[in-house]
């Protein structure tokens, strides 16, 4: 399975020399305890047609790439009988040129499907769609795409199976068929389940139990992807390590998938408000505060929390095969349209103007 390629070796004067060296990219930084990867949203912004000032930093700073959204499957099986590969096709190119570790993303998830999917209502005619719907995506990208997403966000917060046009026409055993048609069609590449809140300890339980299950079944597993969108206080270092224990004693990888810091109030702390509501609060300063700017002490907290995140990942290093960035700037990063439209959030490393934050410095100067 192609998880994670990284050969070191020391020779006597050559490792007293370059241990003494001061790095200047992410990639090399971390180059002894995991890979470091970002996205690309090929299908919003173009970035690799129109964006040299993003695709510098990737090449310069990363060596891990995943497709945002080309890959799921309203964007590359938008119809029935029609798949779309071009932006796909660009991202994998992209990562084979630059020699990087390409990670696919998603087979399956309830989210981003085409409305004729959830019109599919003979259950042998869906499952035969979903295996040919692997099938044609996997294939495509064998030897060129190292580890598939195989399911992704299949549970609820209680640690119950979501309840999904999967979980209704295939019953429970969909992740089992997904991971399996995965592996039949690709037996090479590494195969992983991917989730957010797994800091909950339900959650976490209902994740152990998928890949528990598979292991049991004789079903391949190969990584777990702890989605990684948190704030600048929650969840604690606490709870994320335990989370990097619990998963890790499944003798699975273990992958923080989706990193990224919002310094900005979160409206699903509103207890019972539903997500279409959001919308009544664009433009409100109070969910959207800095509209011209992220001040000095934000930026001073950002930069703390990236410092405890990024020395806790060290520190279980032996457990963690790769740390992904969701988006490359705060110019790009999801957080600006999601759930609320037109804010100004400032999560990621890079700000607007592709320029290095102090977060990013503090990384690099870390000790080892």
């Amino acid at each position: 399975m192609r998880i994670k390629n990284l050969v070191i070796i020391f020779f006597g004067f050559y490792s007293i020399t370059s241990c003494s060296q001061i790095s200047n990219n992410l990639k090399d930084k971390f180059e002894d305890y995991f890979l470091i990867g970002a996205t690309i949203n090929q299908e919003d912004y173009k970035i690799i047609d129109q964006d040299k000032k993003a695709i510098d930093i990737i090449i310069k700073d990363f060596n891990a790439v995943t497709p945002e959204n080309s890959m799921k499957w309203m964007h590359i099986h938008p119809e029935y009988e029609k798949f779309t590969f071009s932006n796909a096709d660009k991202i994998v190119a992209f990562a084979e040129e630059n020699d990087m570790y390409l990670l696919g993303h998603t087979l399956v998830w309830h989210n981003q499907v085409p409305d004729y999917v959830n019109n599919i209502k003979d259950k042998n005619k869906f499952n035969l769609h979903l295996k040919n719907h692997i099938f044609q995506v996997v294939t495509r990208y064998k030897d060129k795409v190292d580890m598939w997403d195989v399911v992704n966000e299949a549970l609820n917060d209680d640690g119950t199976l979501r309840q999904t046009i999967f979980l209704e026409m295939l019953g429970e055993n969909y992740i089992e068929k997904a991971f399996q048609y995965a592996n039949d069609y690709d037996p090479n590449v590494a195969l992983a389940y991917n989730d957010y809140n797994l800091y909950k300890p339900e959650k976490r339980k209902g994740a152990i139990r998928i890949i528990n299950s598979l292991k049991e079944k004789g079903i391949r597993i190969d990584a777990v992807g702890i989605q990684a969108h948190w704030d600048l206080h929650f969840p604690s270092i606490k709870q994320i390590e335990e989370t990097i224990i619990d998963l890790a004693a499944t003798g699975v990888d273990v992958m923080i998938t989706e990193l990224d810091i919002t310094v900005i109030p979160n409206p699903y702390e509103l207890a019972g408000i539903a997500r279409e509501e959001f919308k009544k609060f664009e433009g409100d300063k109070k969910w959207d505060p800095y509209q011209s700017g992220i001040p000095k002490n934000v930026q001073n907290k950002l930069t703390k929390r990236y410092r405890d995140i990024f020395e806790l990942f060290m520190k279980h290093h032996d457990k963690i095969s790769r740390v992904t960035f969701w988006g490359i700037n705060d110019k790009y990063t999801w957080r600006n349209e999601n759930p609320i439209k037109g804010r100004s959030d400032y999560p990621l490393l890079f700000d607007r103007d592709y320029n290095e934050k102090p977060a990013y410095n503090e990384l690099i100067n870390l000790d080892k």
